[in-house]
């Protein structure tokens, strides 16, 4: 089996734990990136996302997928296009409380 083959075989998250929340595909989120991200990940904190996909790699590290709520480009990340999709741990996402825009 090729590299890529064992990323599409495993088996997919349908929600994961944060603090008190269940979260899942479709949940909306901000974004918190730690100390020490990348530039993108900065320019990023704070916006809200919704959560695309919830993805494991092949170090069985989780990672929440986003798209931006505000990236005018937000219809190519549902694609699952590059660019428009962002990939944060579930330490840098918060779930979003009613009354948040």
């Amino acid at each position: 089996m090729d590299s890529w083959e064992a990323l599409e075989n495993k088996p997919e998250i349908q929600s994961i734990r944060i603090g008190q929340t269940d979260l899942k595909p479709g949940d909306r989120v901000v974004l918190r990136p730690l100390k020490g991200s990348d530039v993108m990940d900065i320019a990023l904190a704070g916006k809200t996302a919704t959560i695309e996909s919830i993805m494991q790699d092949y170090e069985d590290r989780v990672y929440v997928v986003v798209t931006v709520d505000d990236d005018p480009g937000k219809e190519f990340g549902l694609e699952r296009k590059p660019g428009h999709r962002f990939f944060f741990s579930p330490f840098e996402v918060e779930p979003l409380t009613e009354g948040q825009p």
